[in-house]
């Protein structure tokens, strides 16, 4: 049923986290920054279409990857272009690498980490179990590389998904097998390693800078797909899970997992009917310092904040529709960000 609200539909003042929202309609060329009421306070217009990573950085400026113009191996999630805006909206920083997709983070040293595509061998590809048969890419699988650039845009360091034991890590029953890892967040650690989320895997990696190893994974179907995983302020995982691929019925949850354990240590689910909350592609998810969460359910525009209890005490549907070349008009997110007004980010710009 196609709801046409938009904005604030819902704010409970004592339990919300004050703050304000940043986020990147898909295919749009601006960027928003709303405050609790929903009322933009800045905005960026940007030089090309929005596609996917976007965020503030200390210094109040906005990261953000957008479109290139060079056709893409892989329809969705492309973009190619990574730049940094000040707060005027002039280019301060960027990079091009037309196969870089979903996610990327500007580095202390002033370069960037990001994800890209990169064919694989073809004896590779062809020794990588699971997925749909048929489903390739016309020029064979794409994996993925992890790439950091300096600021010169120069390549330091790579990992390669193709060196993991292919064997062990099968696509998906039920995922198209053009692309090899689907890698839709990278995470930097505090201790300067790597949290991966493969999505077509239904797999979280950490792996570590230093010797490229995999010092932590967690894989579990019912992920469905998931989005940008993080590590909490308690060292918690925190993943939107998108339950494309849950065993009973679909619908999205967020997870927070004990990483020592695996154990849930907290889930958001719909309260009153599950599918009342599904996205099955983008989406993402933020802990607030309150304990709060906020939760972008992507492909229906929607930013919500929920308590440890699960109770939502803010929510905002995006007005801003734009023209997709496949799938027609959509007020698509594909991650939102909270900030505090006395944030490093935020602070006295507003």
């Amino acid at each position: 049923m196609y709801d046409d609200r938009t904005g604030v539909t819902h704010h409970d003042r004592i339990r919300a986290t004050p703050g304000f929202t940043l986020f990147a309609p898909t295919q749009a060329a601006q960027v928003y920054l709303v405050d609790m009421d929903g009322a933009c306070v800045h905005r960026w217009n940007v030089t090309g279409r929005t596609t996917n990573a976007c965020m503030l950085l200390p210094n109040g400026n906005l990261f953000i990857a957008e479109l290139s113009d060079s056709p893409k191996p892989i329809r969705i999630g492309g973009a190619g272009w990574l730049r940094e805006y000040d707060w005027d909206g002039n280019i301060v920083w960027q990079h091009r690498d037309d196969l870089q997709h979903h996610d990327a983070r500007r580095l202390p040293d002033g370069g960037a980490v990001y994800s890209a595509w990169e064919l694989l061998d073809a004896d590779i590809a062809a020794a990588i179990p699971g997925g749909v048969p048929g489903t390739e890419h016309e020029d064979g699988i794409y994996g993925e590389v992890i790439r950091e650039v300096d600021e010169a845009g120069t390549i330091v360091w790579e990992w390669r998904i193709a060196d993991l034991d292919i064997g062990k890590y099968p696509f998906h029953r039920n995922a198209v097998r053009r692309n090899y890892g689907h890698v839709n967040t990278v995470d930097v650690l505090p201790d300067g390693n790597y949290l991966l989320s493969c999505k077509v895997m239904n797999l979280l990696l950490i792996v570590e800078r230093a010797t490229g190893r995999v010092v932590w994974e967690f894989q579990d179907d019912a992920l469905g797909g998931q989005h940008d995983a993080q590590l909490t302020a308690d060292g918690t995982v925190l993943v939107f899970a998108n339950g494309c691929y849950s065993p009973d019925l679909i619908h999205s949850q967020v997870w927070e997992i004990d990483r020592a354990t695996r154990d849930f240590v907290w889930r958001y689910r719909e309260k009153h009917n599950p599918l009342n909350f599904f996205s099955p592609h983008i989406s993402g998810c933020q802990r607030l310092a309150s304990g709060n969460t906020l939760i972008c359910e992507g492909g229906k525009g929607t930013i919500l904040e929920v308590t440890p209890e699960c109770d939502i005490v803010w929510q905002y549907i995006s007005p801003y529709w734009n023209s997709h070349p496949v799938f027609t008009e959509i007020n698509w997110i594909f991650r939102a960000r909270r900030y505090a007004a006395d944030s490093p980010e935020i602070r006295n710009r507003v």
